[in-house]
């Protein structure tokens, strides 16, 4: 793909460029099944910057509720925008990786 980002200001500039309000974070649990969660776009600079938190604790394998405070943190190299109907803004994608904050 001609258009495919590279870096967060890539994916960011893709995302004004095309009027793209949501983004999807996707990841898999332990067993291999895929999970994921939305953001709108405004979230997108925290996201690049430090991650987006979430609850691990209903995700198989995370972590017990008195862990479960997770950080998924998108990568920009996997991200992709997901064919939509006319209608509707485009969403998107883009992988990323979890782990307990630090």
């Amino acid at each position: 793909m001609a258009d495919q980002p590279k870096t967060a200001d890539d994916v960011k500039a893709l995302v004004q460029d095309r009027e793209i309000r949501f983004i999807r974070l996707w990841f898999t649990d332990i067993l291999g099944q895929l999970k994921s969660f939305s953001i709108n776009a405004q979230e997108l600079d925290d996201a690049f910057e430090g991650g987006m938190g979430f609850d691990g604790s209903s995700i198989t394998g995370f972590n017990a509720i008195e862990e479960s405070d997770m950080i998924a943190m998108p990568d920009a190299g996997t991200f992709a925008v997901l064919p939509s109907t006319p209608s509707t803004s485009a969403p998107s994608s883009s992988s990323s990786t979890s782990g307990a904050p630090s």
